[in-house]
């Protein structure tokens, strides 16, 4: 490990200590084998002037939810040193109370609430004061002779500290441990089981002691040779796919809520899923106490059938919290938050795509660690109880009660065709909004980068193909384990002309692209919208239907086919509890094939004004794509739950059709 400090880059930052505070946790933030995701957590103490013009002793500390990577100025929390110091002499002070103290202490109450960490910050007597959960020091120490082999490293530079909880109770261990000794002898203190603190007096020195640390744990693995024991390995026999949507559907059944999974089959999940004992390994605990929170205790191990391999996680979680609980504390779901697919990979689980890159990413470090620990003696994390006690810690049995809904589609994965422009772009949004992950298609080269969301996963693909389907689809499941939306309205307007004019090419390719292409998709995607959570498909159809116009010959019989597909469809997918309903829009103007130039041309023909023409309807309103985007969602949500075969109109009201 090295140090990233650059002079040029720091002065950038400008000189104070809150800037440099800023960059240095930036540094820290950069190497995943540091921290992770929200996790670790940085300080430093200077004085400020408050409205009185009096100079206050300040510490701005690392607040909640901010990550070291991308953290701000305004991601510190400003709280009076001297109130968090007076903190420590008290006897006891249960968590709640400790972040209700560290809240008053604050001197601008619209900031972030301060690390649980903040009272041990405040006792360091050093300026700038650094913790990571560095995967290498961990990893020594969850081993049975990890505390002689921290101090083989280290010898007397750092201080060893016997897990306890974090917060009020780790502060005051560290307080009572330190009360007669020479700071100026330590580099660091390490936390076994948890990570490191280093500190000084200035930001490159705190920063660059624990990068020194924390690459003299790694050099000591190198020396161990247990870097080489992390076993990489390819995939001997293909993914069943299917059976990665039903584990999905378990975990989501076992959650009360669905979820997100992603397999994991690069070489190092292989090669630890592949390991003889890797059922004991993977459920021996997290490399961190913090990472429960995210991962629970255990990953679930899948051997044969999904279905039953999650139940038996199931049972075993809730005899672990029967085991565990005082009677006061509220179980949480049962449901596993990553699993080892034996021979396959890793797979990991959440309600968003941000939970589910959170997880794999921890997961990818557990497995090394693991793997690590196994070289020098043993895997042994900390036991049951210590895990249990962080997983069910006050604060977020708090959280728990507070409660909260979640967004409409929230763990739920859609598949919509012909999405980068008009109704299908404004339903992949829509679906998006409502919380749904979206796989969206289209022939649009652009459409990869067209969507901001990192909720939409563009791809360019013809539905006209049958092997881009079938890719489009293995693409969905791998990254999102499961389909229960399907939104077909990839279509084409072709030019106007009558049956006695009509060109075979138009016909055909309107046929190809209107109706064949909607039955290869609804085929491809039925074996996993069979297990999907509370699945359904809408249909984009036409107002051609009921009500046909001349010269759409090629349209309009398309679409009539398609909507006739429709009613099959929901015939024959009711037994397997998937909804298929029909849409009819009429007059979008806002897609690429209504310009300005058409519009007034059309407009013009009828001897209206444009807008006369775009609300020429019964109801005397535009139609937009958003209109129809909103409806396709509420026929795809819980107020349709009830209603399949249905064709329902999109048009402002049309005389014809009515």
């Amino acid at each position: 490990m090295k140090s990233l400090w650059n002079d040029e880059e720091a002065a950038s930052f400008g000189g104070d200590p809150l800037a440099l505070r800023v960059y240095t946790s930036r540094l820290l933030g950069r190497d995943q084998t540091l921290v992770m995701h929200g996790g670790g957590n940085t300080s430093v103490k200077t004085q400020v002037k408050n409205r009185f013009g009096e100079s206050e002793d300040i510490l701005y500390v690392k607040g909640s939810g901010w990550d070291l990577a991308t953290i701000e100025a305004a991601g510190f929390a400003p709280c009076r040193l001297n109130e968090l110091q007076r903190l420590i002499g008290l006897d006891e002070l249960s968590d709640t109370e400790m972040v209700k103290a560290q809240r008053v202490s604050m001197i601008d109450p619209t900031a972030p609430n301060p690390s649980v960490e903040a009272i041990l910050h405040a006792v360091i007597p050093f300026a700038f004061v650094d913790h990571t959960h560095a995967d290498a020091v961990v990893a020594i120490s969850n081993t049975p002779s990890g505390e002689e082999r921290i101090r083989e490293i280290y010898g007397e530079r750092v201080l060893i500290i016997p897990y306890v909880m974090p917060g009020f109770v780790l502060a005051k261990k560290i307080y009572e441990m330190t009360h007669d000794i020479d700071w100026n002898s330590l580099k660091g203190l390490i936390l076994l089981n948890h990570g490191v603190f280093t500190f000084a007096d200035d930001a490159r020195t705190s920063y660059e002691n624990m990068i020194q640390l924390v690459d003299e744990a790694e050099q000591y693995l190198y020396a161990q040779r247990a870097t080489d024991a992390v076993v990489t390995a390819e995939p001997t026999v293909p993914l069943p796919l299917e059976d990665l949507a039903r584990l999905r559907k378990a975990v989501s059944r076992a959650k009360g809520h669905a979820m997100l999974a992603r397999i994991n089959q690069q070489p190092e999940a292989v090669g630890f899923s592949g390991l003889s004992d890797v059922g004991t390994l993977a459920t021996r605990g997290p490399l961190t106490p913090d990472h429960v929170i995210r991962t629970k205790r255990t990953a679930a191990i899948i051997e044969s059938d999904v279905e039953e391999d999650v139940t038996k996680f199931v049972d075993k979680y809730q005899k672990y919290f029967d085991r565990n609980t005082d009677g006061t504390l509220t179980c949480l779901d049962p449901a596993p938050r990553w699993a080892v697919w034996k021979k396959h990979g890793t797979v990991s689980f959440g309600q968003t795509v941000k939970e589910i890159g959170i997880v794999s990413d921890i997961v990818e470090h557990t497995i090394r660690a693991i793997q690590w620990g196994e070289a020098l003696a043993t895997w042994k994390a900390l036991p049951e109880k210590e895990i249990f006690d962080v997983e069910y810690w006050e604060l977020e049995q708090a959280k728990l009660r507070k409660g909260g809904t979640s967004p409409e589609f929230q763990g739920k994965t859609a598949l919509v065709t012909g999405a980068a422009s008009g109704i299908g772009k404004a339903c992949t949004e829509e679906l998006a909004r409502r919380g749904a992950v979206v796989v969206a298609l289209d022939t649009n080269p652009q459409t990869p980068a067209m969507f901001e969301s990192n909720s939409i996963l563009g791809i360019t693909s013809d539905v006209t193909d049958p092997e881009a389907v079938q890719h489009a689809l293995e693409t969905t499941i791998r990254q999102f384990g499961g389909l229960d939306m399907l939104i077909s309205n990839a279509g084409i307007f072709p030019s106007s002309q009558t049956l006695a004019e009509m060109d075979g090419e138009t016909w055909q390719r309107s046929l190809e692209l209107n109706l064949t292409s909607h039955q290869r998709v609804l085929q491809a995607c039925l074996p996993f919208l069979t297990h999907g959570i509370d699945p359904a498909v809408v249909f984009i159809a036409s107002k051609n239907v009921p009500a046909p116009g001349p010269g759409a010959g090629a349209y309009s019989v398309a679409k009539a086919g398609l909507t006739q597909l429709a009613r099959v469809a929901a015939l024959e997918c009711a037994a397997l509890g998937i909804r298929v309903n029909v849409l009819h829009p009429n007059a979008v103007f806002d897609t690429g094939l209504w310009t300005p130039e058409v519009l007034e041309s059309r407009a013009k023909r009828y001897k209206m004004t444009v807008e006369a023409y775009k609300t020429n309807n019964l109801l005397k309103t535009e139609v937009t794509s958003a209109d129809v985007a909103r409806l396709a969602c509420a026929v795809l949500g819980a107020p349709f739950a009830k209603t399949t075969g249905a064709q329902i109109p999109v048009d402002g009201g049309n005389d014809r059709v009515i």
